[in-house]
């Protein structure tokens, strides 16, 4: 089972507004600079997740992506689905042609794989990354980086 970028960063950006709500609207500028993630690749994976209504965006000066529901209620499964990725283990994707057109030996379990994985990420809602120490230690770090930046690029102004 391979979980391709499209479905990580997605996560990742998702948690990383998680992480900052209550701060306003975030650009997807601040999301790219703290999780490394190409600006545009963002850009693409948030109008995913606007049409699956898991975030919405603010106009305007000040403006960026806030969650649309509380992020107790935005399960990783979700977000994940909202940008056409699968948690699938098969070598088939799951259509059963995996040995000469038919399922191989092994079909079934790898099957019954990829719906633990799917029942596992549909149990983890943001909140309970946000709640995870490890998350918020990380994330403080990269806070404390980007701030330095921000204050590099404004000296540099000046």
């Amino acid at each position: 089972m391979r979980l391709t970028t499209k479905g990580r960063y997605a996560v990742t950006a998702m948690l990383d507004l998680a992480l900052h709500e209550g701060r306003g609207p975030i650009s997807l500028a601040d999301i790219s600079t703290r999780q490394k993630i190409s600006l545009s690749y963002l850009e693409q994976l948030f109008a995913k997740l606007r049409r699956n209504d898991l975030v919405k965006s603010v106009r305007g000066p000040g403006g960026g992506y806030q969650l649309s529901r509380s992020k107790d209620s935005i399960y990783v499964v979700e977000v994940i689905d909202a940008v056409n990725e699968s948690v699938d283990a098969t070598g088939c994707n799951s259509n059963g042609d995996c040995l000469d057109g038919d399922a191989c030996l092994t079909h079934h379990l790898w099957c019954d794989l990829s719906s633990q994985i799917h029942q596992f990420l549909s149990g983890i809602s943001l909140e309970d990354l946000v709640a995870r120490k490890d998350v918020q230690e990380v994330s403080k770090r990269q806070d404390r980086a980007h701030q330095l930046l921000n204050t590099i690029e404004m000296e540099a102004v000046v």
